[in-house]
């Protein structure tokens, strides 16, 4: 069991690696994420998951055919993560969409960098509490 889910791992890294190497965004995106699922089984797989005994016992019987609960959270939070990196680079993919009208690396070439506004330019005020503490904070060092 533990043989397949490797090959299986190893299978879907491979495929993860051949979308991220394409032009297309969309596929580099689904390639992150197919490249996450499968270091993560990769990951549970190296844990040993095929006990047959629950992790969770007492403290005074520890069976020594019962799984490592450690992967298992590992590979949970990594999930959860994942799910957080791959809804983000969507964001991206959409907003890269709809500024260039693409989704394809071919043409992306353009850099549209805005500088900072300033608190002048913006119309924000400075409290004179807040310039009291820059003053002190500047005179303690």
């Amino acid at each position: 069991m533990e043989f397949l889910a490797a090959l299986t791992a190893g299978g879907l890294a491979g495929i993860g690696m051949w979308l991220l190497l394409d032009r297309n965004l969309i596929r580099v995106v689904l390639g992150v994420a197919i490249m996450g699922n499968a270091i993560n089984l990769g990951v549970l797989t190296a844990g040993r998951f095929a006990g047959e005994v629950a992790a969770f016992v007492t403290p005074a019987a520890v069976p020594p055919d019962a799984a490592n609960p450690l992967p298992q959270a590992l590979v949970l939070t990594a999930i959860v993560i994942g799910f957080g990196l791959f809804t983000f680079a969507l964001a991206v993919l959409q907003s890269v969409r709809e500024s260039h009208g693409i989704t394809t690396t071919d043409r992306v070439t353009e850099v549209t960098e805005e500088p900072a506004p300033d608190v002048e330019e913006v119309g924000l005020q400075v409290h004179q509490d807040d310039a009291d503490l820059h003053h002190d904070a500047g005179a303690q060092r």
